[in-house]
């Protein structure tokens, strides 16, 4: 059994707010400890439950924040940027049973702690076929292209409830509650690594491969909060404005939808200008 952990910081046991999750900071210097405690507890609860190989991808901003000495010797990590399927990179090889998403968070323009989608801001809201969508949502899509199960989620306690419309059947863990989009009430890691690790135990046991899912077509629209950040995305093939701060595109799998998903807010985050945004 093969297992991926696409592994997020803004959902990490102990973390608040922007300094924690920005790489050179002494927060987020303090805060890779806490999130590699969350992932490696992932990683021991699959052994514990069978699995034979766990993956991680790193999949927050530099996608470099792990601390790789600190994970169980039998891992692999995957770090560093630039990769086809940029969070849930490796699920595409098929040899993957589950996928669980560690340290995740809710979407841009809802409520969480540190609610975004791709972007810390500019993004305001993104909708999947006329729901609104957070990266997990996103995420689960493209990996049922695949037949890979999402099988366990951990971040707050908004997050775990977002997660039950994409994956109900896979296990949740809130290691914090929502108070703020810059303050929850934090557990402790010891307590947070403790249930992750039997969480991950039972959704060992949810790993199975299943049948593709072709759900296609898929219409991904952005709202940001500017309108020139509209403008700029239309440079992107398919990216029609359909509102003032709005553009929207349509994909007929997943595949291509997240990555003209990550196109555009390429695009979009350098016609962000300082100041003014």
């Amino acid at each position: 059994m093969k297992i991926l952990i696409s592994a997020d910081m803004e959902g990490a046991t102990g973390v608040t707010w922007p300094a924690d999750v920005l790489p050179g900071t002494p927060q987020w210097e303090r805060c890779r400890g806490l999130f590699t405690s969350d992932v490696n507890a992932a990683a021991l609860g699959f052994f514990d439950g069978g699995a034979d190989d766990v993956l991680i991808n790193e999949a927050h901003w530099s996608m470099r924040n792990l601390l790789l000495e600190r994970l169980d010797e039998r891992v692999e990590m995957l770090t560093g940027r630039h990769k086809s399927l940029s969070m849930v990179e490796g699920v595409q090889h098929g040899d993957v049973d589950g996928i669980a998403f560690v340290g995740y968070h809710t979407g841009a323009g809802t409520e969480g702690v540190l609610a975004h989608t791709y972007l810390a801001n500019s993004i305001t809201g993104v909708w999947l076929n006329g729901t609104r969508a957070s990266e997990g949502l996103l995420n689960a899509h493209v990996v049922a292209e695949y037949g890979v199960p999402v099988v366990l989620v951990t971040g707050d306690d908004l997050t775990c409830a977002d997660a039950e419309g994409y994956a109900p059947g896979a296990q949740k863990v809130a290691v914090k509650g929502h108070v703020s989009r810059y303050a929850a009430v934090c557990r402790t890691p010891a307590r947070t690594a403790a249930d992750i690790r039997a969480a991950a135990k039972v959704a060992a046991g949810l790993a199975v491969r299943q049948d593709p899912v072709q759900g296609g077509p898929f219409t991904v629209e952005l709202e940001f909060d500017a309108e020139h950040l509209a403008m700029a995305a239309t440079v992107v093939p398919g990216a029609e404005r359909t509102g003032e701060r709005r553009v929207a595109y349509t994909s007929d799998t997943m595949y291509d939808g997240i990555r003209t998903f990550k196109a555009v807010t390429t695009i979009v985050s350098a016609a962000v200008e300082e100041q003014y945004g």
